[in-house]
Order: C-alpha cells, then structure tokens, then sequence
C-alpha cells in the first residue's frame, strides 16, 4: 500500500498511527457536509488528532483533524468549530497546542501545510481588520461554509519527463 500524507508525516515509532484512517474515515459523519463533494476522494488518510490528544492532553485545547490531501501530498489541519468572534483566540490557541502536541510525532521536515477553521454552524463572525489579523499571523484561515478546493493546497506538479535523444544501448 502506497504511503498516504498524514502517514508518511508521521514518525514511525508514533502512536497516532493506530488512528489514522483511510480517506474522510476519522471525520465526524456531521462534519463531512464541511467538506465540498468535489473534494472530498482527495483525502487519502485522516487523523481525529482531537480523540487521539485527549488522553494525552485531557484539559489542554486540542485541534479536531489533520487530513492528507493526495493531490498535493500535504497535510490540511481541520477545525470545525463555532464561527463567533470571541473564538478566535480558542482557534489560536488550539492550533498552537496542536503544534506542541503533535511534535514528537512528527517526522523531521513534516510539517502542516494550511490550518482552516470551518465554521460549524450559523457564521456570526465579525471579519474585522483585527480578527482577521489575528488569524493572518497564526496561519488560520477562516472559511465559511465549507472547505472549497481554492483552500487546499495545490497539486504537485507531476515529475518531469526526461527528454532523450534517443534509446540508450
């Protein structure tokens, strides 16, 4: 079986390779209506990194879902959450722990490669200058309704074809 991207970030000694699940698999069937029907065959593998911190992290913030995105081999970190103001600062600060927790599971150069805060129900966030600076210098993107494939990273470009004068004897 060909390596998958959250798998293939994941240090081999880690224990959050037991939760990681083939495609949308680890996703709440609620949050799959987050994701376009366009995009959603893109996924090769997913990680409840929320279920798979608690024990670890009972009372810390915790970031709901690392997905990896075949088309361009990166992982996509996934928060569905309540789309109001006064939740910016939880967002940062859930990322921010999800950094420090994910680290020792991590191999050396994986990296996440877009945090996306998906409102979760009715969008009541005033996208000020501020708020929006705020997620701007995190690294969150808001989006709202639904994750579109314009904030997913883009596809490797395929490997270069190598040009020949002709066939090697």
């Amino acid at each position: 079986m060909a390596s998958t991207p959250v798998r293939a970030a994941l240090d081999e000694k880690s224990s959050l390779h037991s939760s990681v699940r083939d495609g949308l698999g680890a996703i709440d069937r609620a949050h799959h209506p987050k994701f376009d029907p366009a995009i959603r065959s893109g996924f090769g593998d997913s990680l409840d990194l929320d279920a798979a911190m608690q024990p670890q992290h009972p009372t810390a913030n915790r970031w709901d879902y690392l997905l990896g995105h075949t088309p361009s081999g990166e992982i996509v970190a996934v928060e569905p959450h309540s789309a109001e103001s006064h939740e910016v600062k939880v967002v940062i600060a859930k990322r921010k722990a999800a950094l420090e927790q994910l680290r020792p599971h991590l191999r050396n150069g994986a990296r996440v490669a877009a945090w996306i805060w998906v409102a979760s129900g009715k969008n009541q966030f005033a996208d000020t200058e501020k708020a929006r600076r705020l997620l701007d210098q995190s690294g969150i993107e808001f989006v709202c309704p639904t994750v579109l494939a314009k904030h997913l990273p883009a596809a490797a470009p395929p490997p270069a074809v190598r040009q020949g004068r002709g066939r090697r004897r």
